[in-house]
């Protein structure tokens, strides 16, 4: 029987050991055994279980949803699935707008004519106009966040807006408190 290491079978599928480690935190993926001086032990039914978690999370499902999957038999339901499916489209949607932004303002560089100033009050008009309302702010200020915090905090103080004012609404990006 092949066995692996935490190292090898993080490799594998190109985590991170302490990713590893936190899925046997969580139940998801407990190695199968222990080397006589302690080490984690994975089998092949270990990595197939770990390639099963990680097509899901491709999919989309957090690790509270996978953990409920592979403990009911290892098929999601159809209710799962559809949810996904909605917000999967939800965010599509809302990058879609944010790309038609993004293409006009690119646009209005190119013509070489000087963009207007934008201000915050300017901004959220045209998300509104775009379609986007708060739930879609509030996702898109997340990602902004979550892939790049310093050219989320840089354009929320080029909209004028107060480096207080910036901090918290960095933090609610982060799931850290309201707007309120």
């Amino acid at each position: 029987m092949k066995t692996y290491s935490i190292s090898k079978l993080a490799r594998a599928f190109g985590l991170s050991r302490s990713t590893l480690l936190y899925y046997d935190r969580l139940g998801l993926l407990p190695p199968s055994g222990r080397t006589g001086s302690g080490y984690r032990c994975y089998t092949d039914k270990d990595h197939r279980r770990l390639e099963r978690i990680c097509h899901f999370r491709e999919a989309g499902l957090t690790l509270k949803e996978i953990r409920a999957v592979l403990s009911s038999g290892g098929k999601p339901g159809a209710k799962l699935v559809e949810q996904r499916m909605r917000e999967t489209a939800a965010s599509i949607l809302c990058l879609r707008n944010q790309q038609r932004l993004l293409a006009g303002m690119l646009s209005r560089i190119a013509s070489g004519k000087p963009p207007p100033a934008v201000n915050v009050e300017l901004w959220v008009e045209m998300l509104e106009a775009a379609g986007m309302d708060q739930n879609a702010r509030k996702r898109w200020h997340t990602e902004f966040e979550r892939r790049a915090p310093e050219g989320h905090d840089e354009f929320l103080v080029s909209l004028g807006i107060p480096q207080k004012e910036v901090a918290r609404i960095r933090r609610w990006s982060r799931g850290e408190g309201t707007l309120e």
